[in-house]
C-alpha cells in the first residue's frame, strides 16, 4: 500500500486525470483494461472523487435461500471489512443484473460501513437513501436507485468479482468519480501520483496555453503555435516514461 498521504493527494484530481498518468506507467493496454465498460453513474458528484482500496462482496437479493444457507454471514463479512486497512471502496457484484431487485446501499449500510473505515461503493446494482447516503459521507456508483433491499444478504466476499465489464480483486486501488473508475494494480500505484502530476503539468504547460492565448492571431499562427506545443508535449512524454505520449 502506498501512504496515506499519497492518496489524499490522488483525491485531489479528477479520474481522467488519474487515467492520464496510469496509462504512462501500465504494461496493459490503455484502450482495452482497467476502467469501466459499461454506463455507471455517480449519485454523489459533489462530493468529489473518491480513491481506496478494493474490499469485495457478491450479492443476490431475488433469492431468499441464501440468508437460510449462512445465516451468519453478515457478521462473518463485516469481520472480513474490518480487518483491511483503509481507505476502502466496496465493491458489489450484483448477481441479478441487469434486473434490479434490491438496493444493498441505503443509510444504515453506508453508516456501518463508513465506521468500518470505508468511504464509498461501486455496484452494479441499486442504492436507495441517496440523501442519508450522502450525510454519511459515503459515496457510491451504482446502476440505478430503487425503493427496498430485498434479500440482500452476502453470498461471497474477499474475492474476484466483475463489475460493469471490469474485473477487481481485493486489494486493487481504485480511484473513482463521476466519470466512472479506474483500477490500479497494486505494482503499478507507487508510481501512480508522481506521473499523474506530471501528466497534469505537462498539459498546463504546453497544449493548453498555446491553445488558450491564441486570441488575436491569424488562422495560420494559431495551428503554427498549436502543432509546436503538441510536439513539445509529447516531446516530453517521450523523456520521462520513454513512450510516445497522447493526449
Amino acid at each position: 500500500m502506498i501512504p496515506h498521504s499519497e492518496l489524499l493527494q490522488l483525491k485531489r484530481w479528477n479520474t481522467p486525470t488519474i487515467y492520464n498518468g496510469w496509462e504512462q506507467i501500465t504494461k496493459r493496454d490503455p484502450a482495452a483494461d482497467a476502467f469501466n465498460l459499461e454506463e455507471t453513474r455517480d449519485f454523489m458528484p459533489q462530493m468529489g472523487p473518491m480513491v481506496g482500496y478494493a474490499v469485495t462482496l457478491v450479492i443476490e437479493p431475488s433469492n431468499k435461500a441464501h440468508r437460510t444457507a449462512n445465516p451468519s454471514a453478515g457478521e462473518e463479512y463485516r469481520r472480513y471489512v474490518a480487518s483491511i486497512p483503509g481507505p476502502k471502496i466496496v465493491v458489489v457484484q450484483d448477481l441479478d443484473k441487469p434486473r434490479v431487485i434490491g438496493a444493498c446501499w441505503g443509510e444504515v449500510n453506508s453508516n456501518v460501513h463508513r465506521a468500518l473505515g470505508c468511504v464509498g461503493t461501486i455496484t452494479d446494482g441499486a442504492i436507495r437513501d441517496v440523501d442519508e447516503m450522502t450525510n454519511a459521507g459515503f459515496k457510491a456508483l451504482a446502476r440505478r436507485l430503487c425503493v427496498g433491499h430485498a434479500h440482500v444478504h452476502p453470498v461471497r466476499w474477499n474475492c474476484e468479482v466483475e463489475v460493469f465489464g471490469r474485473t477487481i480483486k481485493p486489494g486493487d486501488l481504485i480511484h473513482a468519480d463521476k466519470h466512472g473508475f479506474i483500477v490500479i494494480d497494486p505494482d503499478e500505484a507507487p508510481s501512480l501520483l508522481e506521473a499523474s502530476r506530471f501528466m497534469d503539468a505537462n498539459e498546463c504547460n504546453t497544449v493548453i496555453p498555446a491553445a488558450r492565448g491564441s486570441a488575436g492571431l491569424s488562422s495560420d499562427q494559431v495551428l503554427i503555435n498549436l502543432e509546436s506545443s503538441i510536439a513539445e508535449f509529447g516531446a516530453n512524454v517521450k523523456a520521462k516514461f520513454k513512450r510516445d505520449g497522447e493526449w
